[in-house]
């Protein structure tokens, strides 16, 4: 059974009011504060639906709370059995500094249906629409797959597009792209935002890689899902804590490369509305006591792919 239409609104309405709420912090230099906000306002949401919930993918451990941490129950417990991933602002740091690319996210599926993993890194990899399943691969070195797509999209190497965070962790994958003279699209943060400038040709950028956080690569393999785009992870478990976790949760294979069907199996739905202003969605608009949201929205088993505009009067 598919997810419930009515969730796409009420979903919609979630990510608006995280981000409406994370509206008067922006460029106050308290990321903190910024994400606190965001994050009360989803989780008192999230309480209000008809759901049996349970934050499968999340900000934190139970101890960190207020973060909405992994096991954390949500709803009023009257309905289906959903499992939850949340950021409820992705690029805090662009929220604190008032600059492009803040974003609230949250991804819903039925039961079962979203990896289970505690908070960590993730090795990723992400490429759009109808390319071959050998292409791309993460056992593969940069070169190979920089080759690979080159040779299926007919391009020359050089007029192949990579996004990939600037972390000092990247320094030998930027090198050897700067030798293979691709075209090389570095950003600060936000990689949800970021694997999905893969999905359409209007953003120029042909493949996504690299470790970023974990919970962020499990919702953009939701929207990408929907959209028909490839998507590989390996999640990173580095300390003991990590380890035993994993554990704990039924994970066996610590190495294992995940393919985007395994990470999220069957019906979701994916909201992403912005809350400064970026590629994907515009961010808040602000006219009186009237705030207009932009929300990224995909529902899989519906083949939605759409931005929703919304108006809300919060006094």
């Amino acid at each position: 059974m598919s997810l419930e239409k009515y969730f796409v609104n009420n979903l919609i309405d979630i990510t608006s009011k995280a981000a409406i709420s994370c509206y008067p912090h922006l460029g106050k230099k308290d990321k903190i504060i910024a994400d606190k906000s965001a994050t009360d306002e989803m989780r008192k949401n999230l309480n209000n639906l008809s759901i049996n919930g349970e934050v499968v993918i999340g900000e934190g451990e139970l101890d960190e709370a207020p973060m909405l941490y992994i096991g954390e129950k949500l709803g009023n417990g009257n309905g289906p059995s959903i499992d939850i991933a949340v950021d409820p602002v992705e690029g805090t740091k662009f929220a604190a500094e008032n600059l492009p690319g803040a974003i609230s996210v949250l991804t819903i599926s039925e039961k079962g249906n979203l990896f289970k993993a505690p908070e960590t890194y993730m090795n990723k990899i992400a490429v759009g629409q109808n390319i071959d399943e050998d292409v791309v691969d993460l056992d593969f070195s940069i070169k190979k797959n920089i080759y690979n797509l080159s040779d299926f999209k007919n391009k020359k190497p050089e007029n192949i597009s990579v996004c990939i965070l600037d972390r000092p962790r990247h320094e030998e994958i930027i090198k050897s792209l700067i030798e293979m003279k691709v075209k090389i699209k570095l950003i600060t943060d936000g990689d949800v935002a970021g694997a999905l400038l893969v999905s359409d040709q209007k953003y120029d950028i042909d493949i996504f890689l690299g470790i970023g956080g974990g919970p962020e690569g499990v919702i953009a393999a939701s929207a990408l899902d929907a959209m028909n785009c490839r998507f590989q992870g390996r999640f990173i478990f580095e300390t003991d804590d990590d380890i035993q976790r994993a554990k704990q949760m039924g994970i066996k294979d610590l190495d294992k490369k995940y393919d985007l069907k395994e990470i999220v199996k069957g019906d979701s739905i994916f909201c992403a509305t912005g809350i400064t202003h970026s590629e994907i969605v515009n961010g808040i608009q602000k006219k009186g006591n009237s705030f207009t949201t932009e929300t990224l929205v995909t529902h899989k088993s519906q083949n939605l792919v759409q931005k929703v505009q919304k108006k809300f009067s919060i006094k």
